[in-house]
């Protein structure tokens, strides 16, 4: 198990299983589209324990509290770690996160976002520490976003060096 599996767990928490998009719905597109020492990191959302989308669903400032989206985007943390490690195998190769956009789905006169995208990367940040953990980030007001997730977040690492 990799140091940062061992951080996850030691906080409790689980990295889920692939994501389960609706009956019928198609992806057809990577998750984690590694090209050279680059991790593109494609838009993910909450995740429950059975890989569908974890409640509650809807626009945070209305349907979803600012904290329940805190959570929301804390869940999309793990679910792109999940994603991560089916990928790379060992989520200690990753040397560096580069940035990360999040989105939320925001009802009218919300303005909080950056507070929602922090349950990111605050756990971002406690699991692979200021140096590799830090990032440049963008936290955004979305209309809507699909299938009602109340975040979906994506992003880019790097890998470490081969031997480092």
């Amino acid at each position: 198990m990799s140091v940062i599996e061992k951080r996850i767990s030691a906080l409790g928490l689980y990295l889920p299983p692939p994501p389960r998009p609706p009956e019928g719905v198609v992806l057809p597109f990577r998750f984690v589209h590694v090209v050279g020492a680059r991790v593109l990191i494609s838009g993910h959302g909450p995740q429950a324990a059975d890989g569908g989308f974890a409640p509650p669903l809807g626009k945070v400032g209305a349907e979803v509290s600012l904290e329940q989206g805190y959570a929301a985007a804390r869940l999309t943390a793990l679910s792109i770690l999940g994603s991560l490690q089916r990928q790379l195998g060992d989520l200690d190769r990753i040397g560096a996160w580069v940035r990360v956009f999040g989105m939320v789905n925001s009802a009218p006169g919300f303005d909080r976002q950056p507070s929602v995208i922090n349950g990111f990367s605050d756990l971002i940040l406690e699991l692979f520490g200021p140096e590799v953990g830090a990032h440049s980030r963008s936290a955004v007001g979305m209309a809507g976003l699909p299938f009602d997730l109340p975040v979906e977040i994506e992003g880019e690492v790097e890998l470490k060096p081969p031997g480092a």
